[in-house]
């Protein structure tokens, strides 16, 4: 014992003999199964689900920003040319194929695993709580948020049943009534844990409709001329994609023709909406199984937003251009070359690039140059188009010869390798240019020939695509909005009424009734700012139809 100040003795302080520290004391481990149980709680929590939703949607913006190789191949080569340095870096952490990329699978596979762990305890609960009774009457009603109480001049009884009555016209679930107890238990609201439910269901199945669509979908583009006619096949397309368990001969057959293609341009309007399109449709012939037993040919409009369906799959009328129709003959009249060649839009005036080759000429013979709708000559830039219609078309072309394919190595149909090649020159040593209208004829220098432009068409850019996943994401998306409406449109209440006889409350009227005192309580399963009515017209309601009359108002007294 020890002696403080005032002359009294402290008690003695003991020390405990046990180690404070809990890696001497050797207190419990979790150990590798109790670490698994802490990491899957963790990753099944709703808190862990919004995270990596929130993860996703940030994973997908650089898919917005950089041109992606399954989506527009010529934009990303057009990239790595731009941006020698910056782009194989890109490249490297998959910034062009962002929605392939294993990052942003496992992002989605990690929201699909959180989202089955949260969504499976719950559906159970959510089931058990469905079948199991309301929860009985709290013994202390004035504990509870809203509660009101009054006296009535009615037998306790009667104000019971009309409790129940009342509740059950509101479509409340009741507990069952037990013997001699004079309370009313009521919950109603089920369907907002079961439009939360529904909404992670369809969450869940839209992450699988899009993944099922990228393993078992495939898309093709193909450029098609007015008049022309395509057969389906994997050799029929200028790109293809295939998902990975995709058989290329898993691709449908089948003829497709476009008859017409219908482009109307804004010429009144000023400004950034002047040539602008106002109408893009085509009308396209089709025959299906043309390698089987094939149908009976059909023709159907189609147009920007309106594909047409043919064997499961859709095709869709993505760009248009201009396809000048070129006839080009040597010296003796001879034709060497002639077809309609495409020629691919630069700008918003149609500007167009292209080339045309004849190989058929000694030495080989390359046309290289653009196209413009409406020819329009600029101070600065020289021949430009003005318009995207066709006004005043023309080719302005320049003029090589030589191998059009040096060593056999393979080039696009759209560019020409003039290093092998020597730009034709004018008698007085300049190089060739030649400016054709349609109808125009116009002779070669050194006795090579001519080039006539016949005429102008236009040729339709069409993605076929066959994308198994479409349909169930849209199902299921229609289903999230309605699992997302009951979430925020439906109140989880629980209503309470308890019935006693009162003591020692004044009879105003002094004719003997009978005085009951009755509570009644809500209790919302998070806000609910309506609850109050809710209470006060439940309460009217019951002495209403109880045939009583409120002789006391207990909140007021």
């Amino acid at each position: 014992m020890s002696t403080d100040r005032g002359g009294t003795q402290a008690p003695e302080r003991i020390e405990p003999s046990y180690p404070k520290d809990r890696t001497t004391l050797g207190g419990p481990r979790l150990g590798a199964v109790g670490w698994a149980r802490w990491v899957w709680r963790q990753l099944t929590s709703m808190r862990t689900a919004l995270f990596l939703l929130l993860l996703l949607a940030l994973a997908a913006i650089p898919g917005s920003i950089f041109p992606q190789r399954g989506v527009d191949p010529v934009r990303v080569r057009r990239f790595f040319e731009d941006n020698p340095d910056l782009a194989p870096w890109l490249d490297r952490v998959g910034m062009f194929d962002v929605y392939a990329s294993p990052w942003f699978a496992s992002i989605y596979l990690l929201l699909m695993v959180s989202l089955v762990g949260c969504i499976v305890p719950r559906s159970r609960q959510h089931w058990e709580a469905m079948r199991a009774q309301p929860p009985r009457t709290p013994a202390r009603l004035g504990r509870l948020p809203v509660h009101r109480s009054v006296v009535l001049d009615a037998a306790p009884d009667d104000v019971v049943a009309a409790a129940r009555a009342e509740l059950r016209r509101r479509r409340y679930r009741l507990r069952a009534e037990e013997d001699g107890a004079r309370t009313v238990s009521g919950e109603k609201g089920y369907l907002k844990e079961s439009g939360n439910l529904v909404f992670h269901l369809a969450v869940l199945g839209v992450i699988v409709s899009v993944a099922a669509g990228h393993l078992f979908g495939w898309r093709g583009e193909i450029i098609v001329k007015e008049g022309e006619t395509v057969t389906t096949g994997p050799s029929a397309f200028d790109t293809l994609h295939l998902g990975p368990l995709v058989d290329p001969d898993d691709i449908p057959v089948y003829s497709l023709q476009l008859n017409d293609l219908d482009v109307q341009f804004e010429a009144e309007a000023q400004g950034a909406q002047f040539g602008q399109p106002r109408v893009f449709r085509g009308v396209a012939t089709v025959q299906e199984d043309v390698s089987g037993s094939p149908s009976a040919p059909r023709t159907e409009e189609f147009a920007v937003n309106d594909p047409l369906g043919i064997s499961g799959t859709s095709v869709f009328l993505l760009g248009n251009g201009y396809a000048p129709v070129v006839n080009v003959r040597d010296a003796d009249g001879q034709i060497l070359f002639s077809d309609a060649v495409t020629f691919l839009p630069q700008d918003n005036t149609y500007s167009s690039e292209g080339v045309i080759k004849v190989p058929g000429a000694d030495p080989a013979l390359g046309f290289v140059g653009g196209f413009l709708p409406t020819l329009t000559f600029d101070p600065e830039i020289g021949p430009t188009s003005s318009f995207p219609d066709l006004v005043d078309p023309a080719l302005v072309l320049a003029v090589f010869e030589g191998d059009l394919y040096p060593e056999g190595r393979a080039q696009s149909v759209f560019s020409l390798d003039t290093e092998s090649m020597d730009q034709v020159l004018q008698d007085d040593g300049t190089p060739v240019s030649l400016l054709i209208r349609p109808g125009d004829e116009l002779e070669l220098a050194g006795d090579r020939g001519s080039i006539e432009l016949e005429t102008v068409i236009r040729w339709g850019g069409l993605m076929v695509r066959h994308d198994p996943g479409r349909i169930p994401a849209l199902v299921f998306s229609g289903a999230a909005l309605l699992g997302l409406g009951l979430m925020l449109g439906v109140r989880r209440r629980r209503v309470f009424v308890r019935v006693t006889p009162a003591t020692g409350t004044p009879d105003p009227a002094g004719d003997g009734a009978r005085h009951t005192e009755m509570t009644v309580a809500g209790l919302p399963k998070g806000t609910d700012p309506g609850l109050d009515e809710l209470v006060e017209q439940v309460l009217e309601r019951i002495a209403t139809a109880s045939g009583g009359r409120v002789v006391t108002d207990k909140d007021d007294s």
